[in-house]
């Protein structure tokens, strides 16, 4: 899809579209240590380019109070918007939930669909300093309360941790614990190695599609207007994952 030109640093690209506009990807590790060098990778990076747009993974948790605030509590994404704000220019998720949600919602098994959906949400804390089952535990029932304002169509399923565990005995019968499912589950193409049960892999790779095909049609808008666009993704969604292309 154009030229692609690598830069500095390793996993920032810059590809020039055909349109006349350009797309740079940067991808940040998953850090919200403010000392982390990829953040002042990531401040250089918006202000050698100074992108008329940025886009970001994941939904739009806003910024913090401060720059630190914001990279402490948001990571790279939140940074991202923290920058653009800085210089007033529009920041939009790469993403759509609410439409990824309802093509799942329209080929998927209410009881599949909300128990992926549960176990993704949950899935982060496992990865904070003080992780445990009761975390997971206390987490998920949070979660579960605000079910029906993010998972419309399940309320008759999987309505309690009872009912929790049960769906993921049936449809991960030697899957250990619901509490320590693993990130690989949820990663874009996931394999039978990775994602031994066909609930994760059939669901993982239906989103991924999707979702690809939504990007693609974000940046072919951006290119058509001739925008220069940084888009922040995590590490293995930039080109060589065919983000832009689609394929």
């Amino acid at each position: 899809m154009g030229d692609t030109t690598p830069a500095a640093p390793a996993g920032v690209l810059t590809q020039l579209l055909p349109g006349g506009g350009s797309v740079t990807y940067f991808e940040a590790e998953n850090s919200r240590d403010v000392q982390h060098a990829q953040f002042a990778w990531l401040r250089q990076t918006f202000e050698g380019m100074l992108p008329t747009a940025v886009l970001f993974e994941g939904v739009d948790c806003g910024t913090g109070a401060t720059e630190a605030a914001t990279i402490a509590g948001l990571g790279a994404a939140g940074y991202a918007r923290f920058l653009a704000r800085q210089y007033d220019v529009p920041a939009t998720s790469l993403d759509n939930e609410p439409a990824t949600y309802e093509h799942l919602r329209a080929t998927t098994d209410p009881e599949q669909l909300k128990l992926y959906y549960l176990l993704h949400a949950v899935q982060r804390f496992q990865h904070r300093p003080d992780a445990s089952k009761a975390l997971s535990t206390k987490a998920m029932r949070q979660i579960m309360a605000n079910g029906h304002a993010y998972l419309p169509g399940t309320g008759h399923v999987v309505r309690n941790l009872t009912a929790l565990r049960a769906a993921y005995r049936r449809h991960c019968p030697a899957g250990g614990k619901w509490w320590h499912t693993p990130a690989a589950y949820f990663a874009e193409g996931a394999s039978v190695a990775s994602a031994p049960y066909p609930l994760f892999r059939t669901i993982t790779s239906t989103r991924a599609a999707f979702r690809r095909q939504y990007r693609a049609s974000q940046l072919a808008a951006y290119d058509q207007a001739g925008q220069r666009v940084l888009v922040v993704v995590v590490p293995g969604h930039g080109p060589g994952r065919a983000l832009a292309s689609g394929r």
